[in-house]
């Protein structure tokens, strides 16, 4: 079984930790990949800068309030990219707020979960994420027009 690539997207590195430490056990192989700015996250997706030869993500955990260019910014220019619009994009984030949780699903975010404060439930939210994404799913496969493919 491949590994599966996971780009988590989260400026707090207590929130990357704890994210960490739920996937510590997980059943599934993957590599995580974190960056902390939504300008870093489209350069790694695109492969630009010093993310040029990094892979090609099967899931992206994105937060909303992130420096330099928000989780919705970040949202939109990935679906408006025809090379990158395909890769599913869980939102996790603190905010509960209507307007965002509404903003993201019309950009076509495939999830919205608000991160749990209890260190227990937030552990319990990624396991779930990752056995939905990550052994559920039917992600799809990497296209053969993707990164050095063509």
């Amino acid at each position: 079984m491949k590994q599966a690539q996971v780009l988590l997207v989260e400026d707090s590195e207590d929130d990357v930790e704890l994210t960490l430490a739920a996937l510590e056990d997980s059943k599934v192989k993957m590599d995580i990949h974190v960056v902390s700015d939504g300008i870093s996250a489209l350069e790694f997706l695109r492969n630009e800068g010093e993310y040029h030869e990094k892979p090609r993500p099967d899931l992206i955990l994105l937060d909303l309030n992130l420096p330099i260019m928000d989780g919705r910014e970040v949202l939109k220019e990935i679906r408006d990219d025809p090379d990158i619009t395909d890769i599913p994009v869980v939102v996790l984030t603190t905010s509960q707020n209507e307007e965002d949780i509404l903003k993201m699903y019309k950009l076509h975010a495939n999830c919205y979960i608000s991160k749990p404060v209890d260190f227990r439930q937030f552990t319990q939210v990624i396991k779930q994420i990752e056995g939905f994404w990550l052994q559920l799913v039917k992600l799809p496969s990497k296209r053969g027009s993707q990164r050095g493919m063509q």
